[in-house]
């Protein structure tokens, strides 16, 4: 399928400079190491229409919507993009209103907030909302931005629970469907302050098929055609590949047992590198690196 949409995931925030947490710091001057580095200006500049282009944030799996829904308005402002309007959406019979629905049609861009990602999925999961925003991401020049649980919620599979320490014991994380933007990649967020690299080798063990992106804090990943991700901000994105282990007992130990996985990949990305999802090849600085299996 030929995409034409955007996907921009961001893995949350470092320190102040967050719009979805409660650190952000009221001179907006303060949190430019967040957005300034290229997240939310870059979200513009690659918007149909710049700067004039209709952003809807939308604060659904927030349980401070009105709070986070005004930085955001703030944040981008401050950046020259003053067409921002909030929707906050709380309950499945509010993502059918007719006055939304048009709001959605309308957008150039939507930017899901911070939260809970099952908060995301319950609520608008097959919803003509999230219909829409499917039909615009494949059929539009329109840009699918998440932050933190906006962001886990973008894939296919989406995992919704896990405790870092107890990650690699088998049962831990539990994995549900997510909002279906990108294929065959399950995505985590807070990634390395977080340290949730654990929960990232059991959704991939478990699915191999399926290549795990970490997310850092202030790192996001822009995703055009579907298939070729560019990593943008100041953090580190970490990739898991699944697709040559040669061993694992997954199978064989009981629920809440340690998991052994043999010759799992881990490639590192940072600003400006990019990775194609179809063929496996990534570029660090100029350098296709591409592995064989």
């Amino acid at each position: 399928m030929n995409i034409k949409g955007k996907l921009i995931i961001i893995g949350g925030a470092v320190d102040k400079g967050s719009f979805t947490e409660a650190s952000f710091d009221e001179n907006i001057a303060n949190n430019l190491n967040f957005f300034e580095k290229g997240i939310l200006k870059r979200l513009i500049s690659e918007s149909k229409h710049g700067k004039e282009s209709r952003i809807e944030v939308i604060t659904t799996a927030s349980t401070i919507p009105l709070e986070v829904g005004a930085e955001y308005i703030k944040a981008f402002n401050y950046l020259g993009a003053t067409n921002v309007d909030v929707l906050h959406i709380q309950k499945r019979e509010e993502a059918v209103e007719e006055s939304i629905l048009k709001r959605i049609e309308e957008a150039d861009v939507v930017m899901f907030t911070g939260g809970d990602q099952l908060r995301l999925t319950s609520i608008l999961g097959g919803t003509r909302f999230h219909k829409i925003l499917l039909e615009k991401y494949r059929n539009e020049e329109f840009i699918y931005a998440g932050t933190s649980a906006g962001a886990a919620a973008a894939s296919q599979s989406m995992i919704y629970q896990g405790a870092s320490k107890e990650a690699l014991l088998k049962g831990e994380v539990k994995i549900t469907s997510g909002l279906g933007f990108v294929d065959d990649v399950i995505i985590d967020t807070h990634f390395v302050k977080r340290g949730r690299i654990g929960r990232l080798f059991q959704a991939v063990v478990s699915n191999p098929m399926v290549l795990g992106i970490g997310l850092g804090e202030g790192t996001g990943l822009l995703i055009k055609e579907g298939t070729k991700m560019e990593a943008i901000g100041s953090g580190l994105v970490i990739l898991v590949d699944g697709q040559q282990i040669k061993n694992t007992n997954l199978t064989d130990v009981s629920l809440g047992e340690p998991i052994s996985i043999s010759n799992l990949v881990v490639h590192v990305m940072s600003q400006n590198d990019t990775y194609d999802l179809t063929s496996g090849e990534l570029v660090i600085g100029g350098e296709t690196i591409k592995e064989t299996v």
